[in-house]
């Protein structure tokens, strides 16, 4: 079983400990301002800024059953074999983008719940970040007619491949009522909005850290200009 961790680092803890708790997320364990988890269909960790990840930065971790397996898999990719203190052994791979994924071996519970993490991997051209996540078992889902976007699922949380310069967005997918959860956030104290876009209904709401505005994306119902791929 394969997870999507989202890793976002912030100047802000505490603010997004409440975000994530709003949003559905739940806490396994007690969090600190250096690192916290919250687990539903994927997991957000709330990072704590340091001198290479500045506030809004989001890195990719995959969870994943046997890391030898995974090592196999990505054979033929740029790949490194590390250790991390707190974390273990892990992979490092990175396309030729420059952008580093992460994996290490582990357990978590299979994706649940109405929200879901899926951060955006922006790249100039997408066939090596797909076939990096085929290789990992990913399987694709909703693709553009024309290109330049496909999400990637897998057993907790998916990825959203999307041509343009090279990074990782922060990004959710939530299930179910839009209207209900932006009350709950603007019950939390986050001044949420709901959005009609072209493939999907979003919520928007600011940033703790001051970034660009959070997406919180409906679950895209309307295939004009796309199709599933799975």
């Amino acid at each position: 079983m394969t997870v999507v961790q989202q890793i976002l680092y912030t100047a802000e803890p505490e603010r997004w400990w409440t975000l994530a708790e709003a949003l559905g997320f739940v806490a396994p364990f007690e969090p600190t301002a250096e690192w916290a988890e919250f687990h539903a269909d994927g997991v957000l960790a709330v990072h704590g800024v340091t001198e290479q990840h500045p506030a809004g930065t989001v890195d990719i971790h995959l969870i994943v059953p046997e890391l030898d397996a995974a090592a196999s898999a990505l054979d033929g990719f740029a790949t490194q074999r590390l250790v991390m203190d707190g974390v273990g052994e892990m992979l490092l791979v990175r396309p030729a983008s420059g952008i580093a994924v992460s994996v290490s071996e582990g357990a978590v519970q299979r994706g649940i719940g109405d929200i879901a993490v899926q951060p955006i991997w922006f790249q100039p051209e997408l066939d090596e970040p797909r076939a990096i996540l085929d290789a990992l078992g990913f399987r694709a889902g909703v693709a553009a007619d024309r290109g330049g976007w496909v999400e990637m699922l897998c057993d907790g949380g998916s990825i959203g491949l999307h041509e343009g310069e090279a990074r990782i967005g922060l990004s959710f997918e939530a299930r179910g009522d839009l209207d209900a959860l932006a009350a709950r956030l603007r019950d939390a104290g986050f001044a949420a909005s709901v959005v009609d876009e072209a493939f999907a209904r979003t919520i928007r709401l600011p940033d703790p850290d001051g970034g660009a505005e959070i997406w919180i994306n409906g679950v895209q119902d309307d295939l004009h200009g796309y199709h599933r791929e799975g």
